[in-house]
């Protein structure tokens, strides 16, 4: 079909307005790119910085034999896997039960979950919780109080809730309880959802650093992002307390900040693209209304 003027006008502005949104959202990765390879005397100039005119590794090099950032990547990518399995199998139990139209008080249940959505206890009932429970200075401080997400149980709820019934009907003629219905039927068929709920929780994960701050008390034990805030909001007489005193004359602070942050975000770069195709529709029918 021949489009007419208006519409190819229409195209190419569409195209234009576009593509100028990505380039500005692009623009501060490659900034923070160019800057870490950069040497201190780029980085210090005025100016775009689009890419290295003087390449240097030197502020990798910092960075990467810092034991403290190699220690916070190791706890940081735990904490991810961990968090995320977790995530998904508590998300997923208590998503099945609420999903069957035979359950007793769905949807009442469902309202309390939802209902919990609007409040939050706060910092220090948080604390004092964590405390009593034994978890402060631990892993599952980390991964327990938000291994449930209401959003992300209503989410799961409505994609299986969009599953065909029969389905359900035929297992439970051949015997299969409801355990081996959800493993076995249920979650083979519900990758989209599951895809995205897990990207969403690692993400979440990789990103959180003000729980590891309120909750870790060892270095030891402290996670990636925690090193990266102290990087970045402190000043040069932290970085040295961390270790990064050589080589002062090959890189700034402000290229030790962009290593830093390149190194945090590529583990999720890399693992985006694999999932992202899930995205549209996971996110579509477990929207769906019942």
């Amino acid at each position: 079909m021949k489009q007419s003027r208006g519409e190819k006008l229409f195209n190419v502005a569409n195209i234009v307005v576009l593509g100028g949104i990505a380039l500005l959202c692009l623009y501060p990765f490659l900034y923070t790119l160019s800057l870490s390879l950069s040497s201190a005397k780029e980085a210090s100039r005025d100016g775009l910085h689009l890419y290295p005119a003087e390449l240097s590794l030197t502020s990798y090099q910092m960075v990467l034999t810092n034991p403290n950032i190699l220690t916070g990547y190791i706890n940081t990518i735990v904490r991810t896997l961990l968090g995320t399995t977790l995530t998904l199998l508590a998300t997923c139990v208590a998503a099945y039960p609420l999903s069957r139209r035979e359950m007793p008080h769905r949807s009442l249940i469902t309202f309390l979950i939802v209902f919990t959505m609007l409040f939050g206890g706060g910092m220090v009932p948080s604390y004092l919780l964590m405390k009593n429970l034994g978890l402060i200075n631990t892993i599952w401080v980390l991964v327990v109080p938000g291994m449930l997400s209401a959003f992300n149980i209503i989410i799961v709820k409505n994609y299986f809730q969009s599953l065909p019934e029969s389905l359900t009907e035929s297992a439970r003629i051949d015997g299969a309880g409801e355990w081996r219905i959800l493993f076995q039927i249920y979650l083979p068929l519900s990758k989209p959802v599951l895809a995205t709920v897990a990207l969403w929780s690692a993400v979440g994960h990789w990103n959180s650093w003000f729980d590891a701050l309120l909750y870790i008390t060892e270095d030891r034990k402290q996670v990636l992002q925690t090193f990266l805030q102290r990087i970045v909001i402190e000043s040069s007489t932290q970085m040295m307390e961390l270790g990064i005193t050589d080589a002062q004359m090959q890189f700034t602070s402000e290229t030790i900040k962009a290593a830093t942050i390149i190194i945090t975000i590529l583990p999720i770069i890399m693992v985006y693209p694999f999932i992202q195709r899930h995205f549209v529709k996971g996110i579509m029918l477990g929207g769906v209304k019942e």
